[in-house]
């Protein structure tokens, strides 16, 4: 029926429309430091079985079908998006609170109803209090401490120990930097701020030392840029347009099949 080829069509409009957003989103978000790419996914909807009045067969068998029936399909949904977790590029900024992770895991940080939560974004500051929080204002969890006035330098090594160099030259260390990674980060909840949180898809969350076990190292005075590959996204937009542009005009050519019809009826 011509409405069911509507509905087809619509259902694929729509799924484009979607995967527009998502690429929006990646664009918009090209200079968002540790942000990571979105991909749409898809999926055919159900099947319905039609019976037909002619039927293809090869030896006495119908490919794919049953006697005198055939499967149309009814269109497309989008199921989900993806994070991708790929490798950001890290750039120098000379911050000495800055820190990228170059490989995998993320910073954990406590939000104020005390809940945890995880980033890749490593631009980290002091509050009034001289505890190293993240731009919105969340600890870092382990909390670290910096409130001493004697303090003229912090270190933070590739293992993630943090040093304080005093005034008159003397060191010590204030603590560990402890990273957190995830047997599936796709299946991480993305929260804003770009903040994660962890779901079901996830797992639970593995604790380990920067630069062992599979965990990152982490570089001071870097920041990871995000790994949106904008020639990539446009290329995916210019798809999305022309597949969406197709379905519009199955649309016009069903809608020119029903006119056809209706004026047969009233020949």
């Amino acid at each position: 029926m011509a409405t069911r080829a509507l509905r087809i069509a619509a259902s694929g409009m729509y799924a484009q429309n979607l995967n527009i957003e998502v690429i929006s989103n990646n664009i918009a978000n090209i200079n968002t430091t540790g942000f990571k790419k979105n991909k749409a996914e898809f999926q055919d909807l159900m099947y319905q079985e039609v019976p037909t009045s002619s039927v293809t067969k090869t030896n006495n068998s119908t490919s794919g079908t049953s006697d005198g029936v055939i499967q149309l399909g009814t269109g497309v949904k989008t199921t989900s998006t993806q994070k991708i977790f790929v490798q950001g590029d890290l750039e120098e900024t000379s911050n000495e609170l800055d820190m990228a992770i170059k490989g995998e895991g993320f910073f954990q940080v406590t939000k104020p109803d005390g809940s945890f939560a995880y980033t890749r974004d490593g631009s980290f500051e002091l509050d009034s209090e001289g505890n190293v929080v993240t731009s919105s204002g969340y600890l870092l969890e382990p909390a670290i401490t910096l409130d001493d006035d004697n303090i003229t330098e912090v270190r933070v090594g590739t293992d993630g120990t943090v040093e304080a160099v005093l005034n008159d030259g003397e060191t010590y260390v204030v603590d560990n930097i402890e990273l957190v990674r995830f047997v599936n980060p796709g299946g991480l909840t993305a929260l804003g701020d770009n903040l994660y949180a962890e779901s079901t898809s996830s797992g639970d969350p593995i604790y380990g030392t920067p630069g062992e076990d599979g965990f990152g190292e982490i570089y001071q005075g870097y920041l990871e840029s995000s790994n949106v590959d904008i020639v990539e996204e446009m290329v995916s937009m210019i798809n999305a347009q022309h597949a969406y542009e197709i379905n519009s005009k199955t649309v016009k050519t069903v809608e020119e099949m029903l006119s056809i019809t209706n004026n047969l009826k009233q020949s």
